[in-house]
């Protein structure tokens, strides 16, 4: 435990520690020089070595470092022999030196982290004024001691004193900020290689005689760009400590063929440390950047797949909403439609019988607003251009509302304008969507009066515009700004009085410009709206399509029909239709089921659930299309309650030829099986398949 305890300890004041160390060095080296050149200063760097210290240290390590340094600084003179009475004196006038400058330089806002080249420039001019004016006042109270005159060898002093200040003050900086390691991953040895290169280079250059200086550029900016910041603070430092002994070395110890190649040394390295230090930084900045942007495209990714996560995680939901609402809906509207046929019903329960259908229709309403809504969520909006009249899609929307129109004593008239009957290339499904939105939106909150449906083509080819005009309650501007947002009503009251979800506008608004158009209102308060679409598509190639609805008549010819459903209720509910429809009906409660009866033969169709307990529809219509002979191409209807895009197409790769959805409309299915039965006259048979098979 107490092992444990020191070391946690020594983790902690690691930096003071280190930098009580830097101090010490620093000291030792500018003693050592002084003594060499007989107290001729040339550079006093444990001042900004103490001034960094202070400004990076929390208070309580900063009054021990500055204990510690003071021990140090006064061990040293002392070792070297400098009298006790000029070390004391040195001391009390040093410290307090570099404690003001050091709180001087906090007090102004200096950076304490030399992080960019404007940060770099505010630590060296500030800690040379101020390290000059210290110097100065410090030196000149020194020599009066002395008995000597106050500005006495000042400028040399402050000159070794702002010149340790302005290099070592940033370099200590740099060191002791973790960051700089940020974005440059070099290994131990290549560094201690280019440290090797820097310092070998120096020590060459200076010792012989020669203007080679130039030379030394190369390896300082391989360690910037290599290491960063820290590599070229230490490679400067390190350069200029071996240069100096390397000059001396070189002039020998004559104090004034010395002084000249020292500074000169000095003047090359304060450029060399500018150059490399700004390069390095504007390095570390942008390698930091990319740094930043590693990490915040892999947040964004993150952030990117939770959403898509979640997206897929509401489809399915809606998905699985969709498929139990729609299943007993299909049961609710399709036995109300037929007590309805019933002649003998009275006119009281008919009109009961009537809300029942049309409570049924608006919930499946609402739930076709919420696929719609998925899918434009999912950005699965895919169009299905075939040749369309305008006019007769127009006509057939509203045909399809007339009936509420007149219900409500509303007319409803259409006008044309220009040739709205050429066939163009448009989704027939989604515009009459479209229009059918906002046509019953229009017949809904409009109570006398009516509606005008107009159409006008032109003057562009291909140009359409829509305007659907009511006499309506009228929209007031503050909610016409967000009448095309989802769930949105106008406010609370709308819903309440007249229903819906809010999603018809906006699916409406989704629709329009996935088909490169535009739609909009003008309207005002208690004056009715002008809802207009406009729209250009290119001329189709082809008939149009009629753009009607299926009739309600059963097909010519009775058909065998297998209808396969595990819902007690969904199988009686289709027997009654296609009975209706004049066909001859045989029922399978799974896909294990439907197999064997198929493989008797005599069925013209199949009528197949998806979802099924045991072998489900997709299973069994892949084994049927998998057997041998004509009965492996009869074909098959899906009657499922799965309505996105998505789930219609895994019933077709199945190998199903159609698809009606729950809650089915009679007209659809009548449509879907006379289309299935279209071209096949006679049923497969078994005594057919057993002599294909033979075959």
């Amino acid at each position: 435990m107490w092992a444990s305890a020191s070391v946690k300890d020594i983790r902690a004041n690691a930096k003071p520690i280190a930098l009580v160390c830097a101090y010490a060095a620093a000291m030792a080296y500018s003693l050592f020089l002084a003594s060499f050149l007989r107290n001729v200063p040339t550079l006093w760097t444990a001042n900004a070595v103490a001034i960094a210290a202070l400004m990076v240290l929390p208070r309580r390590q900063a009054i021990g470092f500055l204990i510690a340094t003071t021990l140090v600084h006064i061990g040293l003179e002392l070792a070297l022999g400098v009298p006790w009475r000029f070390v004391a004196i040195v001391s009390v006038l040093d410290t307090p030196q570099t404690i003001i400058i050091a709180l001087v330089m906090r007090a102004i806002g200096v950076p304490a982290r030399v992080r960019d080249s404007r940060g770099l420039l505010a630590v060296i001019a500030s800690a040379s004024i101020l390290t000059a004016i210290g110097s100065a006042l410090v030196n000149g109270l020194l020599m009066a001691s002395r008995a000597r005159p106050f500005f006495h060898n000042w400028s040399e002093w402050t000159a070794s004193n702002v010149l340790g200040a302005a290099i070592a003050l940033p370099v200590v900086l740099i060191l002791a900020d973790r960051r700089h390691r940020e974005g440059f991953k070099v290994r131990p040895l290549e560094g201690l290689a280019t440290q090797g290169l820097v310092l070998a280079t120096s020590a060459v250059i200076f010792a012989i005689d020669g203007d080679y200086r130039v030379m030394l550029f190369a390896p300082v900016l391989l360690a910037a760009f290599r290491g960063g910041p820290r590599a070229v603070a230490i490679a400067v430092t390190g350069s200029m400590a071996v240069a100096i002994p390397a000059v001396l070395h070189r002039t020998g110890i004559d104090i004034k063929a010395a002084l000249g190649p020292l500074r000169h040394a000095l003047i090359f390295h304060i450029v060399l440390y500018a150059v490399g230090l700004v390069s390095a930084l504007a390095l570390g900045r942008q390698a930091r950047l990319q740094a930043l942007l590693v990490r915040r495209t892999a947040a964004a990714r993150a952030a990117q797949a939770r959403a898509q996560a979640a997206n897929r995680a509401k489809s399915d939901f809606v998905a699985t909403i969709s498929h139990e609402i729609r299943t007993p809906l299909n049961s609710i509207l399709g036995f109300a439609a037929l007590v309805a046929d019933d002649p003998t019903l009275s006119t009281e329960n008919r009109r009961r019988l009537d809300l029942v259908g049309r409570a049924g229709r608006s919930l499946a309403e609402i739930v076709g607003d919420l696929l719609d809504f998925a899918k434009v969520e999912a950005g699965r909006l895919d169009l299905t251009l075939t040749p369309v009249s305008p006019a007769a899609l127009l006509r057939d929307a509203v045909d399809i509302v007339t009936p509420e129109a007149a219900a409500k004593g509303l007319y409803l008239r259409t006008m044309f304008e220009g040739d709205v009957d050429a066939p163009l290339a448009l989704d027939e499904t989604r515009l009459r969507q479209v229009l059918l939105n906002v046509l019953a939106n229009a017949v809904k909150f409009t109570r006398e009066g009516g509606v005008v449906a107009c159409l006008t083509a032109g003057p562009a080819p291909g140009a359409l515009r829509f305007e659907i005009t009511d006499t309506g309650i009228g929209i007031a501007p503050e909610v016409q700004t967000k009448l095309f947002q989802r769930f949105s009503q106008g406010d609370s009251s709308i819903s309440r009085s007249y229903g819906g979800t809010g999603l018809g506008l906006a699916i409406s608004k989704a629709l329009v410009s996935a088909m490169d158009g535009e739609i909009g209102v003008e309207s005002q308060l208690d004056h009715g709206a002008r809802f207009w679409i406009t729209l250009t598509a290119q001329p189709a190639v082809g008939p149009a399509s009629a753009a009607c609805p299926a009739p309600e008549t059963a097909p010519e010819r009775a058909a065998r029909v297998l209808l396969v459903d595990d819902h007690p209720m969904n199988r009686e509910l289709g027997m009654a239709l296609l009975t209706l429809a004049g066909c001859e009906v045989t029922t399978a409660e799974d896909g294990a089921q439907a197999l064997e009866a198929v493989k008797a033969g005599g069925f013209d169709l199949v009528l197949m659930d998806v979802h099924m307990p045991g072998m489900d529809g997709l299973t069994a219509t892949r084994a049927i299309r998998a057997l041998p002979g004509p009965v492996s191409a009869i074909p098959i209807i899906a009657l499922s309650a799965d309505a996105l895009p998505e789930q219609i197409a895994r019933c077709r790769a199945a190998g199903m030829d159609d698809h009606v959805p729950k809650p089915i409309r009679r007209e659809e299915l009548f449509a879907a099986v006379a289309r299935a039965l279209e071209g096949r006259s006679e049923p497969i048979d078994h005594a057919e398949q057993g002599d294909a098979a033979h075959a």
